[in-house]
């Protein structure tokens, strides 16, 4: 990736933030569209370029690039496609890239701007402060704000502008409480987890479920184990007879790695599948031989299909140009710039309205539902995607499955 980064980085030296009229280079960018105006975009991304660059403009860090600019290039290495597809196009589009680690001009004073005040659409790679911050401006200009990545609504109420892509816990725990009442409510479940103040909220999420669904209420046992545990605690929770569903109650990826380790060897005499958490996206281990003969089961917002035309052509770019393969980063930038700059451009200052629209897919199926976290008053808290893929991993294999 050090490829990417380094022509990133010198393209970006010097600016904290940068505009693309993405129809400039043609004389189309002369003319407005059916409403009258070219629609701005505004993109927040942590891109660091104060703390890689000094004042003269030369690179801090030698050939080497830290861990903590990544994620933010990589994303906006994906939305820089998607400007140069929607360039393509000839897309009647200005895109403001802001950068919001910036060290002369902080993310409030750059939502307080003149340029900023036209925005029709906001796009953020953000933390839980700035979410707060986009969600407020969001509702102050009445525009959608669309958290591209941050997993929490981060205690945000009565804001119906901001759109959280990455699904929250509670999500995860209702996607996965009824993929076992479909797929294997008459199997012995067992949810083992570890102490903790996270686990206990999940645990209290699958109970409140538990109470509120409308189907038959799975039988769920708790085991809480401790940090050593090993193959032998797990046993007699299993059955030789039957199948097992294991539930990894715990978002420590530590925890998850033990439990299916342990798992896996005892594959011989107890059949067993695990489903786990949305943090297993993170862990390569399990293509591992010790992981062998484990069904391991977690969910996922985000589903790059890797046989798909346009996922075979970036990657084709990236080798060709970068010497390297594009991260899911990369995949998440071209994919929200394109489909919410194509709502942008269509329904314009109506796009507030018409972000769950299911239009311009590109690689995953969004379901854009509004969220009412206190059902008495019913009022609507944000708009959430409830969209979830569950991705099955067995000897090496990574499949979906239903």
């Amino acid at each position: 990736m050090n490829h990417i980064l380094r022509y990133a980085m010198g393209c970006l030296a010097g600016a904290f933030s940068f505009t693309f009229c993405v129809a400039q280079a043609d004389s189309l960018a002369r003319r407005t569209d059916s409403a009258g105006t070219r629609r701005q975009l505004a993109i927040f991304a942590p891109l660091y370029l104060d703390s890689a660059f000094d004042a003269t403009g030369n690179y801090r860090y030698d050939k080497n690039f830290p861990k903590f600019i990544n994620p933010g290039l990589e994303f906006y290495e994906g939305a820089k496609l998607a400007m140069d597809s929607l360039a393509a196009e000839h897309a009647m589009l200005e895109v403001h890239v802001y950068d919001t680690r910036s060290a002369t001009q902080s993310l409030g004073q750059i939502l307080q701007s003149t340029d900023f005040q036209q925005t029709g659409l906001i796009l953020g790679h953000v933390n839980a402060g700035e979410m707060l911050q986009l969600a407020a401006a969001a509702s102050r200009l009445n525009i959608p704000f669309v958290n591209v990545n941050y997993p929490n609504d981060g205690g945000i109420t009565n804001n119906p502008d901001v759109v959280l892509l990455n699904s929250t816990l509670r999500t995860h725990c209702e996607g996965i409480y009824r993929y076992v009442q479909r797929n294997y409510a008459t199997k012995p479940i067992i949810a083992f987890r570890k102490k903790g103040p996270q686990e206990d909220r999940l645990k209290n999420y699958f109970i409140e479920i538990e109470r509120t669904t409308a189907s038959v209420p799975l039988k769920i046992r708790y085991v809480t184990l401790d940090d050593n545990f090993d193959a032998a605690v797990l046993a007699p929770y299993l059955d030789s007879n039957t199948q097992t569903i294991c539930l990894a109650a715990s978002l420590d990826e530590n925890f998850g790695k033990s439990l299916c380790l342990a798992l896996a060897s005892l594959s011989k005499t107890y059949h067993s599948t695990v489903i786990g958490m949305p943090t297993w996206d993170n862990i390569s281990d399990f293509s591992l031989p010790e992981y062998a003969n484990e069904e391991i089961i977690y969910t996922t917002p985000f589903y790059v299909n890797p046989t798909d035309n346009l996922t075979i052509r970036i990657q084709q770019y990236f080798r060709t140009k970068f010497y390297s393969r594009p991260s899911d980063m990369v995949f998440r930038g071209y994919e929200t710039t394109w489909r919410f700059a194509k709502l942008l451009i269509q329904y314009g200052k109506d796009v507030a309205g018409s972000v769950g629209v299911k239009k311009y897919k590109v690689f995953n199926d969004f379901d854009i539902q509004p969220v009412f976290l206190n059902k008495q008053t019913m009022t609507l808290d944000y708009l959430e995607n409830k969209k979830l893929y569950f991705i099955k991993k067995l000897d090496g294999n990574v499949t979906t499955v239903n």
